[in-house]
């Protein structure tokens, strides 16, 4: 009679992640490690390699086992920010150190130990149930995220959607939970929408106001309008959508040249009581509110002028409405951590903006407190607690199929 083989360790699995210098765009060897893992349990592995004018190469990873009609895949990035300065860490970032319960390493919550709790997790259940198993389940794996994110996800989307794959649900293993594990998961986001506004004025000598026009005088008219009122109180599932100036520049470093222009960057997360096209139309009309109410000083130069343009990346609002998913996994939280997990629309944008449009997809991963910080960590605990839970809904997911 066959020994069973010994659980997959997420700790282990983790630390080799994090020994892998993969920042974005570089592989660094983080995919290697997932292949050297998946491959001999039974996945089909495959590394494809996207490009595009102006952006680096990207290699990312998809595998998947089982043949079933029911098809779960986990989403990730093994790519990470820069660790800054070496010298400020307490262990160097890509060393993978493990002290006093706690591992180390650029990674190690954004997102490199929430993929390494799903490959340990999806390890036991094919080693449990054999790869025969009634469904699927795959790894959509990038190393784009992080970066402009146009070699990852989304083309990765494609290239699985080309070859046959139809996904039924999507867990992203991005960091979700504040405080403690099983706090929060993800079941929608607020879109994004960036914009630029120019303000024109008329360039000239400081000591000669008269025959000039200063920009920047209209400047507090034009964003008094852009975010008074707030666009809206928020819903039942969502925060109020919010407007924020990002940067104001006159690109003028003179200190006696009354600048020609103020440029304006600007970002809005939304909720569902906009669109893409509702919002811009209502930003439109604001500007042009503020324009008509502050005129230029030199009266033959008329109202304001101003053009308003925005970014053509657009990422819409989206929430998740699919029970098997967002009650399952919520379930598998409380049966592992006895927490009933908050569903969660918070937070900035991930590779779900892109799933949403395949898949019913939810985030659930770690604590998400040292991403990107000096000295990011996790607790030992958390990744096996974590590789517990999604091996749990694992087993539900495929209860009865």
């Amino acid at each position: 009679m066959t020994a069973p083989s010994a659980p997959a360790d997420p700790v282990a699995i983790a630390r080799d992640l994090l020994r892998c210098p993969s920042v974005t765009p570089a592989e660094g060897g983080a995919l290697a490690v997932l292949e050297a893992l998946l491959a001999p349990a039974g996945f089909e592995v495959h590394r494809p390699v996207f490009s595009a004018p102006g952006t680096p190469d990207v290699e990312n990873l998809f595998a998947a086992i089982g043949n079933g009609p029911r098809h779960l895949c986990f989403a990730g990035h093994t790519d990470v920010v820069p660790p800054g300065d070496a010298a400020r860490w307490t262990h160097d970032p890509f060393a993978g150190v493990i002290a006093d319960g706690v591992l180390y390493g650029r990674g190690a919550v954004d997102m490199k130990g929430g993929v390494a709790a799903f490959a340990a997790a999806a390890l036991d259940f094919v080693a449990a149930r054999g790869p025969d198993f009634p469904g699927r389940i795959s790894f959509l794996i990038t190393g784009d995220e992080e970066g402009p994110a146009v070699n990852g996800t989304v083309k990765l989307l494609d290239w699985a959607a080309a070859r046959g794959e139809r996904f039924s649900a999507c867990v992203v293993g991005e960091p979700t939970n504040p405080d403690r594990l099983g706090d929060a998961i993800k079941v929608g986001r607020r879109g994004s929408l960036s914009g630029t506004l120019v303000i024109r004025g008329i360039q000239g000598h400081v000591a000669y106001p008269h025959l000039a026009d200063n920009p920047v005088r209209a400047l507090p008219a034009f964003l008094s309008a852009l975010m008074d009122p707030p666009l809206d109180a928020g819903t039942d599932r969502f925060q109020p959508s919010n407007l924020e100036v990002a940067a104001v520049e006159t690109g003028n470093r003179a200190f006696n040249v009354i600048p020609p222009e103020v440029r304006v960057n600007f970002n809005v997360r939304f909720n569902d009581l906009w669109t893409p096209e509702t919002l811009k139309a209502e930003i439109v009309r604001r500007a042009e509110k503020a324009a008509a109410e502050t005129p230029l000083r030199r009266a033959e130069a008329g109202p304001a002028r101003y053009e308003l343009a925005f970014e053509t990346t657009v990422s819409d609002v989206f929430l998740t409405h699919s029970p098997d998913l967002v009650d399952g996994l919520a379930d598998a939280v409380e049966a592992v951590t006895s927490r009933r997990p908050e569903l969660s629309t918070g937070g900035g944008t991930s590779d779900a903006r892109f799933i949403k449009n395949h898949c019913p997809v939810v985030e659930f991963g770690l604590v998400g407190q040292t991403m990107h910080q000096v000295d990011e960590r996790v607790d030992t605990a958390d990744l096996v607690t974590l590789a517990r839970i999604y091996r749990v809904f694992l087993d539900r997911y495929f209860e009865g199929h």
